[in-house]
Protein backbone atom coordinates (compact mmCIF):
# COMPACT_ATOMS: atom_id res chain seq x y z
CA UNK A 1 0.00 0.00 0.00
CA UNK A 2 2.80 2.43 0.84
CA UNK A 3 4.23 2.04 -2.69
CA UNK A 4 1.02 3.38 -4.24
CA UNK A 5 1.31 6.58 -2.25
CA UNK A 6 4.67 7.32 -3.86
CA UNK A 7 3.27 6.73 -7.36
CA UNK A 8 0.31 8.99 -6.67
CA UNK A 9 2.56 11.78 -5.35
CA UNK A 10 4.87 11.47 -8.39
CA UNK A 11 1.91 11.48 -10.80
CA UNK A 12 0.44 14.57 -9.13
CA UNK A 13 3.85 16.25 -9.26
CA UNK A 14 4.22 15.56 -12.98
CA UNK A 15 0.68 16.83 -13.62
CA UNK A 16 1.30 20.00 -11.57
CA UNK A 17 4.63 20.66 -13.33
CA UNK A 18 3.04 20.25 -16.75
CA UNK A 19 0.12 22.50 -15.79
CA UNK A 20 2.51 25.19 -14.51
CA UNK A 21 4.78 25.12 -17.58
CA UNK A 22 2.13 24.83 -20.30
CA UNK A 23 1.19 28.05 -22.11
CA UNK A 24 -2.14 29.52 -21.01
CA UNK A 25 -4.83 30.13 -23.64
CA UNK A 26 -7.92 32.31 -23.43
CA UNK A 27 -11.42 31.31 -24.53
CA UNK A 28 -10.55 32.10 -28.18
CA UNK A 29 -7.50 29.82 -28.04
CA UNK A 30 -4.92 32.64 -28.12
CA UNK A 31 -1.82 32.25 -25.97
CA UNK A 32 -2.11 34.72 -23.08
CA UNK A 33 0.56 33.31 -20.78
CA UNK A 34 3.96 32.03 -21.85
CA UNK A 35 4.91 28.39 -21.49
CA UNK A 36 5.42 25.19 -23.41
CA UNK A 37 3.23 24.46 -26.43
CA UNK A 38 3.12 20.95 -27.87
CA UNK A 39 4.21 21.17 -31.51
CA UNK A 40 1.10 19.19 -32.50
CA UNK A 41 -1.12 21.78 -30.79
CA UNK A 42 0.20 24.89 -32.55
CA UNK A 43 -2.58 26.97 -34.07
CA UNK A 44 -2.61 29.73 -36.64
CA UNK A 45 -1.76 32.93 -34.79
CA UNK A 46 0.35 31.25 -32.10
CA UNK A 47 3.59 33.07 -31.39
CA UNK A 48 6.66 31.28 -30.10
CA UNK A 49 10.36 31.72 -29.51
CA UNK A 50 13.21 29.75 -31.01
CA UNK A 51 14.60 26.81 -29.12
CA UNK A 52 18.33 26.33 -28.56
CA UNK A 53 18.46 23.54 -31.11
CA UNK A 54 15.70 22.62 -33.52
CA UNK A 55 17.45 19.40 -34.59
CA UNK A 56 15.48 16.82 -36.52
CA UNK A 57 12.54 16.45 -34.15
CA UNK A 58 10.64 19.22 -32.37
CA UNK A 59 8.04 18.11 -29.86
CA UNK A 60 7.38 21.37 -28.02
CA UNK A 61 8.09 25.07 -28.36
CA UNK A 62 8.16 28.05 -25.99
CA UNK A 63 4.80 29.74 -26.58
CA UNK A 64 4.58 33.50 -26.04
CA UNK A 65 1.64 35.92 -26.17
CA UNK A 66 1.92 37.76 -29.51
CA UNK A 67 1.74 41.09 -27.65
CA UNK A 68 5.19 40.29 -26.19
CA UNK A 69 8.43 40.18 -28.22
CA UNK A 70 8.74 36.81 -29.96
CA UNK A 71 10.73 35.11 -32.71
CA UNK A 72 8.02 33.41 -34.78
CA UNK A 73 4.30 33.33 -35.54
CA UNK A 74 2.36 30.38 -36.91
CA UNK A 75 0.49 31.49 -40.03
CA UNK A 76 -0.73 28.21 -41.51
CA UNK A 77 -1.24 24.62 -40.42
CA UNK A 78 -2.27 21.89 -42.86
CA UNK A 79 -2.25 18.15 -43.35
CA UNK A 80 -0.18 16.42 -46.03
CA UNK A 81 -2.27 14.07 -48.16
CA UNK A 82 0.24 11.61 -49.59
CA UNK A 83 0.07 7.81 -49.62
CA UNK A 84 3.66 7.44 -48.34
CA UNK A 85 6.56 9.50 -47.08
CA UNK A 86 8.26 11.11 -50.12
CA UNK A 87 11.69 11.51 -48.51
CA UNK A 88 13.18 14.38 -46.54
CA UNK A 89 14.17 16.52 -49.52
CA UNK A 90 10.81 16.18 -51.30
CA UNK A 91 8.87 16.74 -48.06
CA UNK A 92 10.90 19.87 -47.32
CA UNK A 93 10.39 21.24 -50.84
CA UNK A 94 6.63 20.54 -50.75
CA UNK A 95 6.24 22.12 -47.29
CA UNK A 96 8.22 25.19 -48.37
CA UNK A 97 6.14 25.63 -51.55
CA UNK A 98 2.82 25.21 -49.73
CA UNK A 99 3.88 27.65 -46.99
CA UNK A 100 4.93 30.19 -49.65
CA UNK A 101 1.49 29.83 -51.28
CA UNK A 102 -0.17 30.76 -47.97
CA UNK A 103 2.16 33.68 -47.11
CA UNK A 104 0.50 36.62 -48.90
CA UNK A 105 -2.96 35.61 -47.69
CA UNK A 106 -1.83 35.96 -44.09
CA UNK A 107 0.63 38.87 -44.27
CA UNK A 108 -1.12 40.91 -46.94
CA UNK A 109 2.03 41.30 -49.02
CA UNK A 110 3.83 39.02 -51.45
CA UNK A 111 6.78 37.06 -50.09
CA UNK A 112 9.40 38.52 -52.46
CA UNK A 113 8.83 42.12 -51.32
CA UNK A 114 8.33 41.29 -47.64
CA UNK A 115 10.79 41.78 -44.79
CA UNK A 116 9.54 38.50 -43.34
CA UNK A 117 10.74 34.99 -44.02
CA UNK A 118 9.22 31.56 -43.53
CA UNK A 119 10.14 28.54 -41.48
CA UNK A 120 8.20 25.39 -42.43
CA UNK A 121 8.11 22.54 -39.91
CA UNK A 122 7.11 19.24 -41.47
CA UNK A 123 7.01 15.51 -40.72
CA UNK A 124 10.21 13.51 -40.67
CA UNK A 125 10.34 9.91 -41.81
CA UNK A 126 10.26 8.87 -38.14
CA UNK A 127 7.24 11.01 -37.22
CA UNK A 128 5.46 9.98 -40.46
CA UNK A 129 5.60 6.38 -39.21
CA UNK A 130 3.72 7.62 -36.12
CA UNK A 131 0.93 9.14 -38.28
CA UNK A 132 2.30 12.71 -38.30
CA UNK A 133 1.01 14.46 -41.44
CA UNK A 134 0.99 18.06 -40.23
CA UNK A 135 2.95 20.96 -41.72
CA UNK A 136 3.30 24.13 -39.67
CA UNK A 137 4.20 27.35 -41.44
CA UNK A 138 5.91 29.90 -39.22
CA UNK A 139 7.02 33.40 -40.07
CA UNK A 140 9.89 35.47 -38.69
CA UNK A 141 11.75 38.73 -39.35
CA UNK A 142 14.54 38.04 -41.85
CA UNK A 143 16.86 40.37 -39.88
CA UNK A 144 16.18 38.27 -36.77
CA UNK A 145 14.50 41.17 -35.01
CA UNK A 146 11.86 40.20 -32.47
CA UNK A 147 8.28 40.55 -33.67
CA UNK A 148 5.78 42.37 -31.46
CA UNK A 149 2.12 41.83 -32.19
CA UNK A 150 0.75 39.67 -34.95
CA UNK A 151 2.00 40.10 -38.51
CA UNK A 152 -1.39 39.06 -39.85
CA UNK A 153 -2.49 41.70 -42.37
CA UNK A 154 0.56 43.83 -41.55
CA UNK A 155 1.83 44.04 -45.16
CA UNK A 156 5.39 43.84 -43.79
Amino acid sequence: MKGWGVYIVVALGVFAYKAMTTADRDETGAIVGGGTVDAFELQVGDCFDDVDSFGDEVSSLPGVPCSEPHDNETYAVFEVDLPEYPGDEAMGAMANEECLDRFAGFVGKDYESSELDIFPMYPSDQSWKQSDREVICAIYDMNYEKLVGSVEGSAR
